[in-house]
């Protein structure tokens, strides 16, 4: 069993693995009084005036008390962020950091622009970790990109993929959890979605093309599709056929 799990996590590529150790030994640490989450939670205050950076990351870190939601969490981290790297950023790690990297950005940017506004300030300000909201998003970008495989949530219906993410919005309202960080997640995963899918085949531009240095910290290989002998994907030019 250890020995399954083992070779399990080793398998994952080098961003999934990454995200999911940094998130697990953060909670157990918070969990087990090693780390205090009063030195890890988002406050822009903080931030600003004490020159504490490092909440800009680590509140995306942390996923609270390690009971039932933790676990939920950390198997949708796992799938759709694995999925996510393996298949539709195959061979582009640097786009898939990036990818990451805006998503933290609109969220962070979102809960300190909502945290000003009247009447939405007092709800922006119980939002002080990010980790649910950016897990979210994964699995609504991996959603929009696969909208047509089938699903079954529990065992109670099917669905196809492209309801995923309002399914289990609606699971969450249904349990009591905040309906606030999953419509966040959603809103990020969507700013994404069109950016980089979407915008580009209307306009032929890319605003999200992964900044040069970025790609430099990253050594991806180059996926090259095989492609069987002899077999032709075209008719044979004129000529040739004129000498048959």
């Amino acid at each position: 069993m250890a020995q399954a799990v083992e070779e399990w996590y080793k398998q994952m590529p080098i961003i999934t693995r990454s995200y999911l150790t940094a998130a697990v030994v953060t909670t157990i640490g918070c969990s087990l009084d090693i780390i205090s989450p009063s030195n890890l939670y988002l406050n822009p205050r903080l931030v600003v005036k004490n020159y504490e950076f490092w909440r800009l990351v680590t509140n995306f870190l942390y996923f609270r008390k390690m009971d039932l939601d933790f676990m939920f969490h950390m198997f949708f981290l796992a799938r759709y962020c694995k999925l996510l790297e393996e298949n539709s950023f195959r061979g582009r790690t640097a786009d898939f950091f990036y990818m990451l990297l805006f998503g933290a950005t609109v969220l962070t940017g979102i809960v300190i622009v909502g945290g000003n506004i009247p009447y939405l300030s007092e709800s922006f300000a119980k939002i002080i970790f990010l980790s649910n909201s950016l897990t979210f998003m994964m699995v609504y970008v991996w959603s929009k990109q696969n909208p047509f495989i089938h699903m079954s949530f529990l065992g109670l219906f099917t669905f196809t993929a492209a309801y995923l993410p309002w399914v289990l919005l609606g699971f969450s309202v249904l349990v009591g959890a905040s309906a606030w960080v999953d419509l966040l997640g959603m809103i990020a995963g969507h700013a994404y979605y069109f950016l980089e899918d979407v915008y580009p085949r209307m306009t032929n531009r890319r605003p999200l093309k992964t900044p040069s240095f970025i790609k430099s910290l990253f050594a991806d290989e180059a996926v090259v599709v095989a492609r069987p002998a002899n077999v032709r994907f075209a008719p044979p030019p004129a000529e040739e056929v004129d000498r048959r």
